[in-house]
């Protein structure tokens, strides 16, 4: 009986040390398998942060692209600003990422997803803008192409500008009258160019008055008239663009001189 019971309390101290140790190693040292887990967890957590960051960084960028959008371009095109309420919403949600840390990772993916969908729902935003700002700049570029803007006759074959827009001494009546116009002197022949963009509104040929004469509807209110011509190079209907060639300086009509009165 002794030794039986020395046995028996051999194995039940075996047992229980055993269990003991078992739970230690089990506490303290990680299984294969749980190596792999905590492995695979962390390598989570950390491509999860690397998302965060890639997140907060373009929206920083697109927050920085909408500013330029709303004080640069808008202002060059005397356009009203986007409205801010809907980007500044995203934006803050996606600048702190410390309570996000504390979500387990089943809910930090849909999280993640979501601020991926107002990043992209921001990018749509911009583009609209964008191609709203490209159809400004468009029209823009096409109003200022039909503001008259350059001179009718080239600086090198210039021999002087004669009367300006005003009141002068009419050289035909010795009397003052009003001269509604610029004279440009230059040598008969020398080409006379239009200023702007637009459409010939006439050609026409006067023996007093202005002779042989352009008019140019530039729309926006704009039109030019080019007078005394010698030679017409085209025709009514016309579509021209500033700096095309449309006839030659004369000194048909009311004129003592080459020159072309604009």
């Amino acid at each position: 009986w002794i030794l039986l019971l020395r046995g028996i309390g051999v194995f039940s101290f075996s047992l229980i040390f055993g269990f003991v140790i078992f739970l230690i190693f089990s506490k303290f040292v990680d299984t294969p398998n749980e190596k792999k887990v905590k492995t695979a967890n962390s390598d989570l957590t950390a491509e999860i942060e690397n998302m965060n960051q890639r997140i907060i960084d373009l929206g920083n960028e697109l927050n920085r692209i909408r500013i330029k959008d709303n004080t640069v371009y808008r202002s060059i095109y005397e356009s009203e600003p986007v409205n801010d309420k809907v980007w500044q919403m995203s934006y803050e949600k996606s600048q702190n990422f410390n309570e996000l840390r504390k979500l387990p990772n089943s809910e930090l993916l849909p999280e993640l997803n979501q601020r991926l969908q107002e990043l992209q729902n921001q990018f749509v935003a911009q583009n609209k803008s964008f191609d709203q700002l490209l159809s400004m700049a468009q029209n823009k570029k096409e109003y200022l192409s039909r503001i008259p803007a350059i001179q009718p006759v080239a600086n090198k074959k210039l021999e002087r500008i004669g009367s300006g827009f005003g009141y002068r001494t009419d050289p035909f009546y010795r009397t003052q009258k009003f001269h509604a116009g610029i004279d440009f002197t230059a040598p008969r022949g020398v080409e006379v160019y239009a200023t702007a963009d637009g459409t010939i509104e006439y050609v026409n040929t006067e023996i007093w008055g202005y002779g042989q004469h352009i008019i140019i509807n530039h729309g926006n209110g704009f039109t030019t008239l080019y007078g005394h011509l010698s030679m017409f190079k085209v025709k009514r209907g016309q579509i021209v663009k500033r700096g095309q060639l449309i006839g030659l300086v004369g000194t048909t009509g009311k004129s003592t001189a080459p020159h072309l009165h604009y």
